[in-house]
């Protein structure tokens, strides 16, 4: 058009025309009668009748194929040298590297993907997924555990990183239950989850609870324990578990876990950003139950609160949406077995129950004495324990030492611990004090004792001893036929 434009817009000849756009005058006239033809579509390039299509034979393209599947993938210089040798020996007509690097660039990604990283990295990019919404709040319940990028103190003031179990309503988003704590992730820690999420709330601004239809989780230790098991059997709760190695399965909870992470952690001291070697940026100060607060107080006055991008609408709204009663345990008695995986067998004493040095009583126990009971306490607060008895709820006993305020089990042991110490230490330096008191600058002091006859038989070989009793003969005695 370039060419033919002024002489169709102006009226110049159209040799001049040719002659000013640089083609033949023969050509333009081809051009124009095109053009007149079939408009301005009738001057776009045809392209190649044998585009897209090899002169090789398929023996040789499959074989650049079957080497560039190979695994560690190989150069494509390595891939043109082979199959030039090969094709030499079979008679072919040798590719260029052009139409080498042209085949291996043309293979299918998901092909390639396979057959170089494997089923998990094709899985992961190009697999269809399946996104699952509950239809109501408490149907679904995903949990899971995640190590948090934070460095706090522990007891003896050491830099320790956190975990942290979260489980979150999948119809919500709203946060049901969640545990802070060091070391690995364990029944226990699971256990108090879940009795945090099932039960109600003491703060008004929590109001997720009640019993969910179906715990979905991943195939940790502590979630396919015969303790859960039985506990969801008994409050009619579905375990089911996701797919081993696909996260994909509990993408909200890991989604709440990276909305914690980027938003949380980073404010807090302590923060080990990405690509740190798991170095804190800052000094940690915080301790356990601080940083228990903080996440308390980000679920619900931020992440509860504020409008979910995806569902538009906030997790604690979206939970109370139809103003609905969610299933509730019989009792809170129910829920004490979720408080440990193994039970303490205890025998009633006339003093009440003893465990882990502490005294425990009720006035029901006074029927129970001698009788062995099982006892199922809160790790968190030794303050209280709740007994069974023939796997019946007995009744509660009370330390009257704990009874007005909260210790925990760590709390308990650190101070035995301490106790310990200081009476090895004491014993050390008065076994010291009586070693150097006991000893003169010879030997050691000698024994104020009466000597026994032997002993002075040791000291003075020359003393006389008394004449040897000659033995009692025995009385025979004679088996008659």
């Amino acid at each position: 058009m370039t060419v033919l434009r002024p002489h169709l817009e102006h009226g110049v000849p159209l040799t001049r025309a040719a002659a000013a756009g640089g083609v033949s005058v023969r050509t333009a006239r081809r051009w124009l009668a095109a053009y007149r033809a079939g408009g301005p579509a009738a001057l776009a390039r045809r392209p190649r009748s044998d585009r897209g299509t090899r002169t090789l034979p398929s023996e040789c393209v499959e074989l650049v194929e079957g080497l560039a599947l190979r695994r560690p993938q190989p150069s494509t210089a390595h891939i043109h040298r082979t199959v030039t040798t090969i094709a030499a020996q079979r008679g072919w007509p040798a590719p260029s590297y052009e139409t080498v690097r042209t085949i291996v660039g043309g293979l299918d990604p998901g092909l390639a993907t396979l057959a170089h990283q494997g089923v998990a990295a094709y899985r992961d990019r190009f697999e269809l997924v399946y996104r699952r919404e509950a239809a109501r709040p408490n149907e679904v319940w995903q949990a899971d555990h995640t190590e948090l990028d934070l460095m706090i103190l522990d007891a003896a003031g050491t830099p320790v990183r956190p975990w942290l179990t979260t489980i979150l309503d999948d119809r919500s988003r709203a946060v049901a239950g969640y545990t802070v704590f060091l070391g690995d992730p364990s029944a226990l820690q699971t256990a108090l989850a879940l009795r945090q999420a099932i039960w109600r709330k003491t703060d008004p601004r929590w109001a997720v609870c009640g019993l969910p239809d179906v715990l979905y989780s991943d195939h940790g230790a502590d979630f396919t324990s015969a303790h859960l098991d039985q506990v969801c059997a008994d409050t009619r709760i579905r375990l089911v578990h996701s797919t081993p190695g696909v996260p994909q399965g509990r993408g909200k909870v890991e989604r709440l876990f990276g909305t914690v992470t980027t938003e949380l952690l980073p404010r807090l001291p302590g923060h080990i950003p990405h690509g740190t070697h798991g170095k804190p940026v800052t000094a940690p100060t915080l301790t356990l139950a601080e940083l228990d607060a903080a996440i308390g107080e980000y679920i619900l006055d931020t992440y509860h609160r504020r409008e979910h991008s995806e569902t538009g609408v906030p997790p604690q709204q979206r939970w109370l949406a139809d103003g609905w009663l969610p299933r509730m345990p019989d009792s809170l008695e129910q829920l004490d077995l979720l408080l440990l995986t193994v039970a303490r067998p205890r025998v009633v004493h006339r003093d009440g129950i003893h465990c882990h040095g502490l005294r425990y009583l009720d006035l029901t126990l006074s029927a129970y004495v001698g009788e062995r009971v099982t006892v199922r306490y809160d790790p968190r607060d030794l303050a209280e324990i709740r007994l069974y008895y023939r796997d019946q709820f007995l009744c509660r006993a009370v330390c009257a030492e704990l009874a007005d305020a909260t210790i925990s089990l760590k709390d308990l042991q650190r101070a035995r611990t301490r106790r310990r110490r200081e009476l090895r230490g004491t014993l050390t330096s008065r076994r010291s004090l009586a070693d150097a008191l006991t000893t003169t600058g010879t030997g050691p002091i000698p024994d104020t004792a009466p000597l026994t006859p032997r002993d002075r038989s040791a000291a003075d070989p020359d003393h006389d001893q008394p004449a040897p009793q000659r033995p009692r003969r025995r009385l025979k005695t004679y088996r008659e036929d």
